[in-house]
């Protein structure tokens, strides 16, 4: 398949590898493009899985609507399913990096008889993510949550300072052009700050406990998720759970292609 549809919007998709394997969704975050996995689908196609990688709301003109609600996490949720369903897939391993980590913990709380395995690279479950937030320093370090929520201003100032900054990580300088390349689209840079931008609207329903088999991979040298809401997390899964902690920084899927791809595989055979 190459895109699927839900409530009038068109979400594109990379469909790779064999149609008659397990299949694996890939879910990105910000200000990421669906190529920043083509490292890992290469890898988990050749190990005989099917990956499926979507275009995010937001990320494409024809999945980008206006209201700052309609990026709320229950409709970017819903979406994933909305293309299980049109994949005509039954049960699929979720994989989330980023905000695409808060989306996948969302599918797996609130539509578990969906996910045959959750796997998140980087980020912690929301509620350890809040908790961490008033226990630890890393209020200090999501600074630009607050900071996204004002109109317009953060556009105008990311013409200069997203380019700063993702030099100033671990991402290798081939994803940083290819994802600057798409932020300099203004309509596309707005669609993922409506991420952030929609927090207020994602506090209900609450993701909750998650039951599915869950393994969190963790870089400990990411610059943006710090280990107190890493370490939380555990308080929040009641299925199997496995966390594995990496060398590394936040962008696992493009710094850390083979050790993530490993982690990824590893789990989803134990989850047939």
């Amino acid at each position: 398949m190459d895109h699927f549809e839900r409530d009038g919007l068109r979400f594109g998709v990379i469909d790779s590898g064999p149609r008659d394997a397990q299949p694996v969704v890939l879910l990105h975050g910000f200000p990421q493009h669906p190529r920043g996995f083509k490292p890992l689908a290469e890898r988990l196609n050749a190990a005989g899985l099917r990956t499926l990688i979507p275009s995010q709301r937001g990320y494409v003109k024809t999945a980008r609507p206006k209201q700052r609600r309609a990026y709320a996490i229950a409709e970017v949720a819903a979406d994933v399913i909305a293309l299980l369903d049109a994949a005509r897939i039954d049960r699929a391993h979720i994989v989330g990096h980023d905000w695409g980590g808060a989306q996948a913990w969302a599918i797996a709380a609130w539509y578990p008889e969906r996910i045959a395995s959750l796997t998140v690279l980087s980020t912690p479950h929301p509620a350890a993510m809040a908790k961490a937030m008033w226990t630890s320093t890393q209020g200090i370090t999501s600074w630009y949550l607050a900071f996204f929520q004002l109109p317009f201003l953060p556009e105008s100032l990311a013409v200069v300072t997203l380019g700063t900054m993702l030099r100033g990580t671990e991402l290798p300088t081939k994803f940083i052009n290819i994802y600057l390349d798409a932020m300099a689209d203004r309509p596309t840079l707005t669609g993922g700050l409506n991420w952030y931008r929609a927090i207020p609207y994602s506090r209900h329903p609450t993701v909750g406990e998650i039951r599915v088999p869950t393994r969190y991979v963790w870089g400990n040298r990411d610059f943006a998720l710090k280990r107190r809401a890493a370490e939380l997390t555990a308080d929040y899964v009641t299925g199997q759970y496995e966390f594995r902690e990496l060398d590394c920084g936040h962008w696992l899927p493009e710094a850390e292609p083979d050790a993530t791809a490993s982690e990824i595989f590893d789990f989803v055979v134990q989850h047939y």
